[in-house]
């Protein structure tokens, strides 16, 4: 437990400093590169396309970031007048039965609380994942992996220019590192740049991994089914995926799409009784 808590600490201060340097290296190095392409119109140049684009993904990302925060799932235990601890998890599974309420509920030792259509507890936003903060944590998934991916076609491209190399062929991205590192220790390559190599490879691990828990969430959600009952083997109710899906991320799912807005909270306990 001691471990859990720690990476709860952890893993959210991770993200903001990858973050940050993100963002230093687009505005302060990546973009400024980009402008010194004498045959683009200073009006519609790719430094201005590109660092409008990379402002709309970080802001996407960092807004529903502080949304799944914000939006934590409520708990209720406190409805419920129980207590903390091992007694709440003894008392939640002896009242689960197949067909009750209680099924897809979860305590969560970390967030010390009871939350209903529990999905998962996300290390890297320390908070609990479920029903009112599920699309904006689909969304700061999303949003994430595109801003890295962005961020790795543009650091291409600066290496690229800089060391004069072309990544024409698919087997120069994968050759790249360990040829750097070479460079670097004879002296051959700056830290600078080697701090961007390094980066390339961490921008495509984060932009695949959130892209893959993505599709992921996703697939359960039109299942109509949470990692925490996958895990469990629960029997869901099998229901039409538009129904899962606007269960979810509500009518205003567009308006989602654009912006970082809280999700529509839902009433599951009359949508069980009906």
């Amino acid at each position: 437990m001691l471990v859990l808590r720690l990476l709860n600490v952890v893993a959210p201060a991770y993200f903001m400093c990858i973050s940050l340097v993100t963002f230093v290296l687009q505005i302060f190095l990546f973009i400024p590169s980009m402008f010194r392409d004498p045959s683009t119109t200073p009006l519609f140049s790719p430094a201005l396309l590109h660092g409008a684009f990379f402002l709309f993904l970080s802001a996407n990302a960092l807004g529903n970031y502080v949304l799944v925060i914000q939006s934590s799932p409520e708990d209720l235990g406190k409805d419920l007048n129980l207590g903390k601890g091992a007694e709440v998890a003894d008392w939640l599974e002896g009242s689960r039965s197949p067909g009750s309420a209680l099924s897809s509920t979860h305590f969560c030792r970390l967030c010390a609380r009871i939350t209903q259509r529990h999905d998962h507890h996300c290390f890297f936003t320390g908070n609990c994942i479920g029903s009112k903060n599920m699309r904006n944590f689909i969304m700061f998934c999303l949003y994430t992996s595109l801003a890295c991916l962005d961020s790795l076609v543009a650091g291409m491209a600066y290496i690229s220019a800089t060391l004069s190399m072309s990544f024409a062929d698919p087997l120069a991205f994968f050759t790249l590192l360990p040829h750097s590192i070479s460079q670097f220790f004879s002296g051959a390559l700056l830290s600078s740049e080697m701090f961007v190599i390094l980066m390339l490879y961490l921008w495509l691990g984060i932009g695949l991994a959130c892209a893959g828990f993505c599709c992921h969430q996703m697939l359960l959600i039109l299942r109509g089914q949470t990692r925490y009952e996958l895990r469990k083997g629960m029997v869901v109710r099998a229901r039409p995926w538009r129904e899962n899906l606007q269960e979810v991320f509500g009518k205003r799912w567009l308006l989602g799409l654009l912006i970082p807005v809280l999700n529509v909270e839902k009433d599951y306990h009359r949508q069980k009784e009906k």
